[in-house]
């Protein structure tokens, strides 16, 4: 099935490689960014048809330019919502324009007649607040915004899809809408405007890190993220579901032996010691980006995948090949210097 759509946040490392599949699939696409000034860079890193893909300047906090950008459009895909690379002055600079904007893009899809709306989120929403879990989570967990030492994004995404569902309960008529909850999104690159979950393998190809912290992530390609997106708008029925895209959970020092292991001389920077935990919390008192990952040291979140395989029939490609995939495209755009 192929119709128009609306990508939000069209400048995005997952909406890029989103709207290249839909594209290649035969959809009409509608984007927004903040600014038309962004059109033309956006256009030459996407490389798609012009003919295929709109703009639109729209911001998730201003009702400016959203009736344009889905007017005509039958399925909505929400990717945007601010993902910062460090800490926050205070949590609402990021809870209050993930929550509204998808609750504008929301109100105006139902206005458009959207039949279909798909809500990227995360498994931020997902796997917080729980204490010690011993099972993978699935999508019958919610993170737990109230729990200590739950950081803003998370409370962001899971703030801004609760918020969704109990919109679309109370007025979406007969809209479907569904969530895709990623983790730490990684892939190769397609400018130098890349996505925060690609910094860390970044910092340990440059050299930026000067040691490994006990911290880890489950990994999804950006490559297979983009296409359970297409799954979810294309499937027969989704209405209220729940998708976690997600692999396998790794430790940062497992990424940094697979980067030396593979890669050799290109990842000669790659730090081999690690940094002990009561350094990371010393170094947390005076910055604020690292104190906020202080509560994951040693903590391990697996999370369950296998909803979608049922209902979807996806599956992600192994997080080895993200990986490397990765660290050579930041390697051949020159990002990276070995």
């Amino acid at each position: 099935m192929a119709g128009t759509i609306l990508v939000t946040g069209g400048s995005g490392y997952i909406a890029g490689y989103l709207i290249r599949q839909l594209a290649a699939e035969g959809w009409k696409i509608n984007t927004t960014v903040r600014s038309l000034g962004r059109e033309a860079a956006v256009r030459a890193t996407l490389g798609v048809p012009e003919a295929s893909l709109r703009f639109f300047a729209a911001d998730l906090t201003d009702d400016a330019g959203w009736a344009e950008a889905v007017g005509g459009c039958s399925h909505v895909a929400h990717v945007a919502s601010p993902f910062p690379m460090g800490a926050v002055r205070h949590e609402d600079d990021l809870i209050v324009p993930a929550r509204d904007g998808a609750l504008r893009a929301l109100r105006f899809a139902a206005g458009a007649g959207v039949r279909r709306f798909v809500l990227t989120s995360s498994v931020a929403a997902v796997a917080y607040g729980h204490g010690d879990v011993d099972r993978p989570y699935t999508e019958a967990d919610w993170t737990d915004v109230n729990a200590p030492g739950v950081n803003a994004y998370a409370k962001s995404k899971t703030i801004a899809e609760r918020a969704a569902r109990d919109w679309v309960a109370a007025n979406g008529g007969g809209m479907e809408f569904c969530s895709i909850n990623p983790s730490a999104v990684l892939g190769p690159v397609l400018s130098d405007d890349f996505s925060t979950s690609i910094e860390f393998v970044k910092r340990m190809m440059d050299g930026s890190m000067p040691g490994i912290p006990r911290l880890g992530f489950a990994v999804v390609d950006v490559r297979d993220l983009a296409d359970i997106h297409v799954r979810a708008l294309n499937a027969p029925a989704v209405a209220n579901e729940r998708f976690i895209a997600a692999g396998p959970f790794m430790m940062m020092q497992e990424v940094g032996q697979l980067l030396r292991a593979r890669l050799g001389t290109q990842a000669r920077k790659v730090p081999r010691r690690g940094i002990p935990d009561f350094v990371v919390r010393l170094m947390g008192v005076f910055d604020p980006s690292i104190r906020q990952v202080v509560g994951e040291l040693g903590r391990i979140r697996a999370v369950d995948s296998s909803h979608a395989l049922a209902a979807l029939g996806w599956k992600t490609r192994d997080a080895g090949e993200s990986i490397l995939d990765t660290a050579r495209s930041l390697l051949e755009r020159g990002i990276v210097r070995a």
